[in-house]
């Protein structure tokens, strides 16, 4: 219900001052804030001058009820319609607008209504004293009104002031901030700009050095493929004389010398194959032809080369690797298996090294576990360097170069595969090989050249090869198993050779100056097409034309009578 607190008439300043302080006592007494008292009081004030001018205006002051929140309203009705836009923006009802909670104006701009909302609960049913106050105080006090005005206006002026002072201290603040920002950006930025410039110059010094880096790099690389390859023929020639040398009669005393020689020899030529198969892994020229690798048999092979390097109190176990396929290239991954054993056995007294494989999230993974003397966790990485040796007590008596283990994941990694280390001093390394199993398939063995024990008579036998030492070499190799056997240094020199006596079989070197022995070998196929041929190299297998596919190759360095009379029997014609 509608309770009614004051009703007036405006007709001058003392009025519109009576109603200033009214409508501030009826706030103060409903319980509203000083700052929205004094804001309904100027509310009032500011609507009343604008309706003034008018002629009087009639005021209602009521307490209406809207909801949970009561209202306090003001009802002003002017004599003439009121400027609600345009130049009394500034003041009247624009003004009021801003100041109270709700402002309607009627259509015909001559009512006002006003508004302020109470708090929630306020009391509202027992207003008769509030009524009784009010209206006391417009019949008279209006100098009272005029000094509580002009107090107010004295606090709003000191608090303005005040907060235009706060203002100057923190513009002046401010100020200083940004100043010493300003000094300090402008010090970054050179200190950043001339270390801009060492970047730049420090970029282009270490671009340099990677240049040269790489260049001193491939130089070695291409030295190493260079001298390796030249220090083979020459060894190759050596082990095959030593071949020779063995069959013949011998005391005792000469034998062993032999023998000696032989070992040497051997050794010399693994350490130029390392020094070889690390230059081109370097420069990934590993030639990597995958293919199914029954791996069953390459655990044996491995087996039977290990065994004698064993010491007494180590057993050398490898497991059947039953079940698990591998697709890749099989020369290179027994290759890594080897390297991997002979270093196990090498450094292991007592206990056992253990060889193992497995079928692991689609990939097969090779282990090679043993109990000696083990790798310090700071050196774990070192075996992987180039001419590293990490120092223990057997070191002294274990023959090698460092160069074993970073082939061996060189190796690895052309074949898509990791090699990895752990190792515990005094309790023994494990290496794992993982390797990507490939295509799915049975396993089948590469394909070997099968020995006979009878082969037959090969009738006149031409052997061609640069290196004189090492044809002498085949010469004597093929001397129980040939009628006869001519010997050429080069293309020309076995033309001529054939111009005047056909042979019924050739041995040929791959690498020879001016025209090489693939060459050779499709110009002489060219007029005798099932001429039984044999290549030979110490270098890798030869990618061979389609009319020349399957002739057999023989590495240098594991060429001897049986293998040498086996591949010319095994193989007649293209």
């Amino acid at each position: 219900m509608t309770t009614v607190l004051l009703v007036t008439r405006l007709a001058g300043d003392t009025d519109l001052l009576a109603l200033r302080r009214s409508g501030r006592e009826a706030a103060r007494a409903l319980g509203l804030d000083p700052h929205a008292q004094v804001r309904l009081a100027t509310a009032l004030s500011e609507v009343g001058r604008a309706a003034l001018p008018g002629g009087p205006v009639d005021v209602q002051l009521a307490v209406v009820p809207r909801g949970a929140a009561p209202l306090l309203r003001a009802e002003l009705v002017a004599s003439a319609p009121l400027a609600v836009h345009g130049a009394a923006a500034d003041g009247g009802v624009p003004a009021a607008a801003r100041l109270v909670d709700v402002l309607d104006v009627t259509d015909d701009r001559r009512t006002v209504t006003l508004g302020m909302a109470l708090a929630p609960g306020a009391r509202t049913d027992d207003l008769a004293d509030l009524r009784g106050t009010l209206g006391l105080g417009h019949d008279g006090g209006a100098l009272d009104e005029l000094r509580a005005r002009h107090a107010e206006l004295l606090r709003a002026h000191d608090e303005l002031r005040a907060q235009r002072d706060e203002l100057r201290r923190l513009n002046s603040t401010l100020a200083r901030a940004q100043a010493d920002a300003q000094a300090m950006y402008a010090q970054l930025s050179a200190e950043l700009e001339e270390t801009n410039s060492g970047v730049v110059a420090l970029y282009g010094e270490l671009d340099e050095r990677g240049r040269e880096l790489a260049a001193a790099n491939e130089a070695k690389s291409r030295f190493l493929r260079n001298v390796s390859h030249e220090l083979r023929t020459p060894v190759n020639s050596i082990i095959g004389l030593t071949s020779l040398l063995a069959e013949s009669r011998l005391d005792a005393a000469q034998a062993d010398q032999v023998g000696f020689l032989a070992d040497s020899a051997g050794t010399l030529l693994t350490l130029v194959d390392e020094l070889l198969e690390l230059a081109r892994a370097e420069a990934g020229h590993l030639d990597v032809q995958p293919a199914p690798v029954d791996l069953a048999a390459l655990f044996d092979e491995l087996r039977g080369t290990t065994a004698p390097l064993v010491r007494d109190g180590v057993e050398l176990v490898v497991d059947d690797p039953a079940g698990v396929a591998l697709v890749t290239d099989r020369r290179l991954v027994a290759r890594i298996a080897r390297n991997l054993l002979t270093n196990a056995v090498k450094f292991t007294e007592r206990g056992a090294v253990r060889l193992r494989a497995a079928t692991v999230d689609g990939q097969v993974v090779l282990t090679v576990q043993d109990s000696g003397v083990g790798i310090p966790a700071e050196h774990l990485e070192d075996v992987f360097e180039e001419f590293v040796q990490v120092p223990n007590h057997l070191q002294p008596g274990a023959r090698g170069t460092g160069l074993g283990l970073p082939y061996a994941r060189r190796v690895a990694e052309a074949l898509g595969g990791t090699l990895v280390a752990a190792s515990t001093p005094g309790r023994g390394s494990t290496f794992t090989l993982t390797l990507p199993a490939g295509p799915a398939g049975p396993a089948g063995a590469v394909e070997a050249v099968e020995a006979v024990e009878e082969p037959g008579t090969l009738g006149h036998v031409l052997v061609v090869d640069d290196d004189r030492a090492f044809g002498a070499v085949v010469a004597g190799l093929l001397r129980d198993d040939a009628s006869r056997v001519s010997l050429a240094h080069d293309a020309e020199h076995a033309l001529a050779l054939l111009r005047d006596d056909p042979a019924d079989a050739v041995a040929l070197d791959v690498r020879m100056p001016g025209t090489d022995g693939i060459t050779l070998l499709a110009r002489l196929r060219a007029e005798v097409p099932r001429l039984p041929a044999v290549l030979m190299s110490s270098g890798p297998a030869p990618d061979l034309p389609d009319d020349l596919a399957g002739t057999p190759f023989l590495p240098k360095a594991r060429l001897d009578r049986a293998t040498l009379a086996a591949a010319f029997a095994g193989r007649t014609a293209p």
